[in-house]
């Protein structure tokens, strides 16, 4: 329904959207882009330094010598790559 002020069935919307947003608990939000993010951080396997490459969830995806190599197999993976510090 149009009014004076423009159209409020897209504000309805937007207010629908932003509660549930509001209520969401934080396993749904652990899953939201899950399939498409993969956190990198630095890791040590039999004493030498190494990178760590894991799922949202904290799984671990892959182990590789180093942080570029890190972001090149997530990004061959089609995973969006982030740092973990």
């Amino acid at each position: 329904m149009e009014t004076p002020m423009g159209n409020t069935g897209s504000r309805v919307e937007d207010m629908n959207v932003t509660e549930k947003l509001r209520s969401i608990t934080p396993t749904d939000l652990a899953q939201l882009g899950m399939q498409w993010v993969a956190y990198i951080k630095p890791v040590e396997v039999d004493g030498a330094p190494a990178y760590g490459i894991f799922a949202a969830d904290g799984k671990q995806l892959a182990i590789v010598p180093t942080r570029e190599s890190a972001v090149a197999v997530a990004r061959q993976n089609d995973l969006e790559p982030l740092s973990v510090h």
